[in-house]
């Protein structure tokens, strides 16, 4: 067995042709043609890294802790591969891998092709300061882009020099990403047993593409005469109707360039005559809001449909299902982790709590009834694909207690600062710790490392039949209660601390103690 697994970031699964979008994305087409697609598909961890964190462990962790590292205790499926004689290859432009907060992911892996230069990825080394563009004055904090900065302005300026070194769609980022998985193909196609992990940032903001594929859009991009953005900020929309449509067609144009990329993985498919001994996954760790809820982007937000609910493909040349749909409720972040294993003969931990989807593959056997998902620190979700329960903490209650639980103490770009150990700490040990104790440290919530952003914490329970784009929550009681009871029986599965149920605002005396 081999299995080639695709991780794109950000993608937007409402807007792809085999989820009734509109965007120029044929291969997209081609894949849902090849394989399984899944209707209920839903983020775990969020964002980025504790998606990641989800995809080498098989269990969610928003609720321990927020971004951060791989735990010294945390199962790795890539490294259980590797020490099963599997071997394991990641090809990746993810640029929160090569961050404090993301160090050790990679390294679980036989080998890594790290391509650099996504984002404000500190890459390209230039002095002098970058003049300001109209896309980095949007995103910035300040609009300048002079040194000495920091945050934001930081994030921004080192984007303005990357892109200087990146003058045709070949030298970007996403490009060398599948040009080194090619090669990899080229090299292994004939060989059994590897895992390849082909991981792009893309299409994550900035939106940053070249004409060619915006040509795709031509009407477009020929009558607009806005400001030329492509990076959202984090925050409520101020834009004009004409800036929020350019940068839905700047999106687009990415997305149009990740299918082409999509299209070379199912050529090699061909040319190599890979289906029949071969494992294609293709997915996304989450959406983002593009205006939708005249909201940009992720996390200071409730986590809406465009974000929580994803594309998710998989053709499984066990079964031989292809251009078939799936209704069942599944979490790839979770679920990839014992579905891969399995398809190499391994078998999951006693610590996962996802699920093998061999089964669903082969004839949408179900798997769970209720999947739950979040960022640590703000609403705890729970969907049974028809309904979507926000738990936040009671209205006009401080989103409080709430610590994190780690041996690795760095969030996104850095480690923890030393204001938070120079008071004495608790420890702790959870059942997915393997008897380690851990430091229980006071914690914030948000995006710890990032921007100064504030989820939104009160509940909403939303009706998908009646009210697909989640306008108008909905009051009943008889669902509340019953998502509630099996909320509280995830978190029990989960080990969740004992705090959570009282953020929550939920009955604690038989939570876990």
């Amino acid at each position: 067995m081999k299995v080639v697994y695709v991780l794109f970031d950000s993608l937007n699964r409402h807007l792809l042709p085999p989820y009734g979008g509109s965007i120029i994305a044929p291969n997209f087409q081609r894949l849902a043609e090849r394989s399984v697609t899944f209707d209920t598909s839903y983020v775990c961890s969020m964002p980025c890294i504790p998606a990641r964190r989800d995809m080498h462990t098989g269990r969610p962790n928003f609720l321990h802790r927020a971004w951060g590292p791989l735990e010294p205790f945390d199962d790795s499926m890539p490294k259980m591969l590797r020490d099963a004689g599997v071997y394991t290859h990641l090809v990746s432009d993810h640029c929160h891998y090569w961050e404090e907060g993301g160090t050790n992911y990679h390294t679980k892996f036989n080998t890594w092709e790290a391509i650099r230069g996504q984002e404000g990825d500190p890459w390209f080394p230039q002095v002098r300061d970058p003049e300001p563009t109209e896309a980095s004055i949007l995103r910035s904090e300040t609009g300048s882009l002079k040194r000495p900065c920091s945050g934001a302005d930081a994030m921004v300026r080192q984007d303005v020099i990357n892109r200087q070194a990146m003058p045709e769609p070949h030298l970007q980022p996403m490009s060398q990403v599948f040009t080194q998985a090619r090669h990899f193909v080229e090299r292994n196609h004939a060989e059994d047993n590897w895992f390849l992990q082909i991981e792009t940032f893309d299409p994550h903001e900035p939106f940053f593409s070249h004409r060619c594929y915006k040509d795709l859009y031509d009407e477009h991009f020929k009558n607009y005469k806005g400001r030329d953005i492509d990076w959202p900020p984090y925050r409520a929309v101020k834009e004009t109707p004409e800036e929020v449509e350019h940068m839905r067609y700047q999106y687009a144009a990415l997305v149009s360039m990740c299918d082409e990329k999509m299209g070379h993985v199912l050529d090699w498919m061909d040319q190599y005559e890979m289906w029949d001994d071969t494992m294609l996954i293709v997915g996304t760790d989450h959406g983002f809001l593009l205006g939708e809820h005249d909201c940009w982007a992720k996390c200071w937000t409730p986590f809406y449909e465009e974000i929580a609910h994803t594309p998710f493909f998989v053709w499984d040349p066990r079964s031989g299902a292809r251009n078939e749909r799936r209704k069942a409720l599944v979490q790839p972040s979770i679920d990839v982790v014992p579905t891969v294993l399995g398809a190499f003969g391994q078998e999951p931990t006693p610590r996962m709590t996802g699920h093998d989807l061999a089964a669903t593959v082969a004839d949408d056997t179900p798997v769970r009834e209720t999947a739950v998902f979040g960022l640590f620190g703000a609403h705890v979700n729970i969907t049974d694909g028809r309904y979507v329960y926000m738990r936040g903490n009671p209205d006009g209650q401080p989103n409080s207690p709430l610590y994190e639980y780690t041996l690795m103490p760095a969030n996104m770009r850095e480690a923890f600062p030393t204001s938070r150990f120079q008071e004495p700490f608790e420890t702790a040990s959870f059942d997915f710790t393997q008897g380690c104790h851990v430091m229980k440290i006071p914690a914030a919530s948000g995006m710890p490392g990032g921007e100064s952003i504030t989820p939104t914490f009160d509940t909403k329970l939303f009706d998908l039949n009646q009210d697909p784009d989640q306008e108008s929550p909905i009051q009943d009681a008889a669902v509340e209660e019953r998502l509630l009871a099996a909320l509280d029986g995830h978190m029990r599965q989960l080990d969740a601390p004992i705090e959570q149920w009282e953020r929550l605002g939920m009955a604690c005396e038989t939570a876990k103690l």
